[in-house]
Parts: structure tokens; C-alpha cells; sequence
């Protein structure tokens, strides 16, 4: 068995299946993962605020592999051939640009694609070269020093904060948006207390939530407390708002209006990844998921399997 994609659902089920098969004789269980470690999502918000330290928090999919049985390749999946029953993989390569394994190819009997999904910016001018996402560890990391960093730059300088240099802007109303801009209110009022004397806490420095509506998957009242203790933490939320371009200075909404804003975090909408759209005879709807039936096994492949033939493939 081979399963792309090491986040919560992957590694999950190579760990349980590894620790229950992994070692018999005739059976192998397989990840493929493009990262060396994971990070549960839900914590990058407080990496990207610099309150935890990821490497407290990661699992190392070697030494899980090694402890649970299961094998890892490290590698980027780019391409699926049915026929052969083979996962191609991308080369991978260090930071200073060596490769450390060739393009390759991976044979599976039973295949589950995990591979999760990305930020879906909708085509919107700007958030490509603007914007932050946080998807991963390391982009988590970047947006804490692009901080830390705008924080010194702003008490080195002579003169007033420009209007926005110490402005976040989080375009999401969900959890995925709301968590950051909390903690980020705590943090860059922690960071300024370090000894940036130059910078007045509540006057230079806004967080900014922008959304049409907070928590809009919940309850009317769970969304209305959860504004009003936003509100009360001193993060300013924007809803019924849309963003229609991001510049380097900040964003502008549909209205017409402009925010001023150096940091914009991007964390609203989601989309299966665009490696899915280009695999062997497999069905994706608008935003690149998978078409399954109920078993999340492929249409084309369950009749297939009903025949006898074809290889299994299931999709989470």
C-alpha cells in the first residue's frame, strides 16, 4: 500500500496501519510526503506569532516510519500511470540546491491519495506577491520574521509609523483566520514590550479581520460572541467585506475603500491541489477534489475492481 500525503489523515493511517501490518513478511505500507516533518495546521498560527517553537511540535516522518513500522519516501508526487500501478515522484533538493533523490517512481497494489488541500486565492490581483499563506511550517516562519523584522525596522526609523507598516491584515472570517488574529494581538504587543520604545502598542499597531461573515459555517450566536470577544481583545474585524486586490501597501475591498496594511495574511478558501487535475484518467471538479463514490474509491475504478480488474485506488 502507498499513501501520498503525510498531514493529519495520512500519517494517521500509515502510523495505525504500520503498527498493525508493517512488519509481517508480505505486507508494506508506504508514505510518500514532499516535507520531512509535520506539524498539526492548526499550530501555525501561533509559530507564525512566534509563541511556540515548531520543532517542539513536529513529528519527523523518518524516525515515525522507523517507530511504527511503515516505509517513507521523501518526494513530491507529479504524476500517477494506472496501467503500471506507479506513483512518479519529483527530484528532491537541499537548500543549497543538491539533489538528494532523482525522479523515481513508486509501485503500489493499493493506493490512497491524502494529500490535502491549498489556499485558493480566486484569481484575486496581487495576493501571489502580497500575501502570506499559511500552509506550512515554513511559511509559518517567514511571516514571524517579516514581523519581528517590520517591528525593528519601524522603532529604527525617524519620524511616525507609516499609516499600515505595523498593520495585519487576515483575510479569513473562519477558525483558520480567527485564531491568528487573536494571537497575533497578544504577540506584537510582546515583541514591542522588548524594548521597541519608539512604538506605541495601541496606536502604530492594528490587526485587521476581513471577512464577509465571522465563523459563517457556525450558528448565528456563536458568530456574534465570537465578534464581540474579538472586539474586546482589540482586533478589529471587517465583515461583509470583500477583497478585490492586494497591494504592497494593502488591500483594497469591492466598495471601493482601502486598508492600509504591510502584512496581509491569506487564509480565506480552499482547493485540492493542482497536481490532481493532471492525473491519469482521474475526475476533479471546479476547485481540483477528487469525484469518488461512496467507498472514496474512483467511479472509473470501481467498476473496474467489479470486473476484477484495475488497480484500487482510494481517495481522502
Amino acid at each position: 500500500m502507498v499513501v501520498v500525503g503525510g498531514g493529519a489523515a495520512g500519517l494517521e493511517l500509515v502510523t495505525r496501519l504500520g503498527d498493525r501490518l508493517g512488519r509481517r513478511p508480505r505486507f508494506c505500507v508506504t508514505l510518500v510526503e514532499r516535507s520531512r516533518t509535520h506539524l498539526w495546521r492548526p499550530m501555525l498560527h501561533e509559530v507564525a506569532s512566534g509563541s511556540k517553537a515548531p520543532g517542539q511540535y513536529e513529528v519527523d516522518y523518518l524516525a515515525q516510519a522507523c517507530w511504527h513500522g511503515f516505509h517513507y519516501r521523501f518526494g513530491e508526487m507529479v504524476g500517477l500511470d494506472l496501467a503500471t500501478r506507479k506513483v512518479h515522484l519529483a527530484a528532491t533538493f537541499d537548500d543549497d540546491g543538491l539533489e538528494i533523490m532523482p525522479p523515481r517512481s513508486a509501485g503500489y497494489d493499493t493506493l490512497v491519495i491524502a494529500i490535502g488541500g491549498v489556499i485558493n486565492d480566486f484569481g484575486t490581483p496581487g495576493v501571489a506577491e502580497h500575501t502570506v499563506p499559511l500552509e506550512t511550517v515554513a511559511q509559518a516562519a517567514r511571516f514571524h520574521r517579516r514581523l519581528v523584522n517590520a517591528c525593528i525596522r519601524a522603532d529604527a526609523k525617524e519620524g511616525p509609523v507609516r499609516p499600515g507598516q505595523l498593520h495585519v491584515a487576515i483575510v479569513c472570517g473562519g477558525a483558520t483566520g480567527m485564531e491568528p488574529a487573536a494571537e497575533l494581538h497578544r504577540t506584537t504587543r510582546e515583541v514591542v514590550a522588548f524594548g521597541l520604545d519608539n512604538i506605541d502598542s495601541e496606536r502604530d499597531i492594528r490587526i485587521l479581520l476581513i471577512e464577509a461573515r465571522v465563523l459563517s459555517d457556525l450558528p448565528d450566536r456563536i458568530s456574534a460572541a465570537t465578534l464581540r470577544l474579538l472586539n474586546e481583545k482589540g482586533v478589529e474585524v471587517r465583515t461583509g467585506a470583500r477583497v478585490i486586490e492586494v497591494t504592497a501597501d494593502g488591500l483594497r475591498l469591492a466598495n471601493g475603500s482601502f486598508i492600509p496594511s504591510e502584512l496581509v495574511v491569506r487564509a480565506a478558501g480552499v482547493k485540492a491541489s493542482e497536481v490532481l487535475r493532471h492525473l491519469d484518467r482521474l475526475d476533479v471538479n471546479h476547485i481540483n477534489q477528487l469525484v469518488v463514490e461512496t467507498t472514496l474509491q474512483m467511479d472509473l475504478l470501481t467498476r473496474s475492481l467489479s470486473r476484477g480488474t484495475g488497480p484500487r485506488v482510494k481517495l481522502h
